[in-house]
């Protein structure tokens, strides 16, 4: 797969965290620890989002305005 170089912002104890995990031997990288995060958090997004269509499937569908609120 191919990467592409990205500029992001972290809370500085975040960073400081990272650090000490890499420093640790806990984590190979800043970067590898951050693809890491970033691959769960998107596994995590698409099994809520999985888990909810099946939800609402099983439930009739999709929410109607008037449940939306």
């Amino acid at each position: 797969m191919a990467s592409r170089k990205v500029t992001i912002t972290l809370d500085e104890e975040q960073v400081r965290q990272i650090r000490t995990l890499v420093d640790a031997d806990r984590a190979a990288s800043a970067s590898g620890f951050v693809q890491h995060a970033v691959g769960v958090a998107l596994d995590d997004v698409a099994g809520w989002g999985a888990m909810l269509a099946q939800a609402l499937d099983d439930t009739g569908g999709p929410m109607s305005p008037d449940e939306r609120g």
